[in-house]
């Protein structure tokens, strides 16, 4: 199995990280994408990747950055973003946490500010080649409509809280919508999967939040919660679900097989 969204550098996993990396290979997870969210965090990513190799290194620029409360983000500091992963481009997997969040951001300002710098790293992703990890919390619908705008083609939408009508859009351009474990617990993420065929669904867990109990530390190894959850929902072995998922998450981050 592969987790294609985690946060593995938060200071949750401080503590006992390599225990946890331990427990996600005895479940069967092979490899574990880590996103960054900011230029500092971005080189603890590169930090933990150089050490684990396991672990798949995405550089990004969350959306909450820009939320109403937050301090703005500097132009400086978006351009330090886009210089780093252009220097880290042989080193890294993609770019990503990336997109909008309309949830934390609500000023028409702040949006716009949003949305202008998703832009540019969705341009930086095409003309680099590398894949997307992006976040859409309450903007489902206006993220995938300017993916599709800008022509973003490898592209994973992470914990996808939208409509199934609007990711069957994403799916039919080739995006994958991976599933976190927060599943036995969300019908909206129950209702996507029933909608979507398995070639456009990868597995994550978000870790350490997105897990099967609201408010416990989630861990890589728990993608199996999600693996068996589809299975359910979608009448088939569960081996099968690991495999097609994984095989899916490897065409999208050009994993070898």
């Amino acid at each position: 199995m592969i987790d294609c969204h985690t946060h593995l550098t938060d200071t949750s996993f401080d503590a006992d990280r390599d225990a946890v990396l331990q427990r996600a290979r005895e479940a069967g997870v092979r490899r574990i994408a880590v996103v960054g969210q900011d230029l500092a965090e971005n080189r603890a990513v590169l930090a933990a990747a150089a050490e684990h190799g396991e672990l798949l290194p995405f550089l990004g620029l969350h959306p909450d950055r820009f939320a109403d409360r937050a301090a703005p983000v500097s132009p400086e500091e978006q351009a330090a973003v886009l210089a780093m992963i252009r220097e880290q481009r042989d080193r890294i997997t993609g770019i990503g946490e990336v997109g909008l969040d309309y949830w934390v951001c609500q000023d028409d300002a702040r949006r716009a500010a949003q949305r202008e710098a998703f832009t540019a790293l969705v341009h930086l992703a095409l003309e680099l080649d590398l894949p997307l990890n992006v976040h859409s919390r309450s903007a489902g619908h206006h993220t995938l409509d300017l993916l599709l705008e800008l022509g973003a083609r490898r592209v994973l939408m992470h914990a996808f809280d939208g409509k199934a009508g609007h990711a069957r859009r994403g799916a039919e351009a080739g995006y994958l919508f991976s599933v976190p474990p927060s599943i036995v617990r969300s019908p909206q993420k129950r209702k996507l999967v029933r909608a979507l065929p398995l070639e456009a669904l990868a597995l994550e867990t978000d870790s350490p939040v997105l897990g099967p109990e609201q408010g416990v530390r989630n861990e890589p190894a728990n993608v199996a919660i999600s693996a068996a959850a589809i299975a359910e929902l979608k009448g088939i072995a569960e081996d099968e679900v690991r495999a097609v998922t994984a095989a899916n998450a490897r065409r999208l981050f050009g994993l070898p097989a």
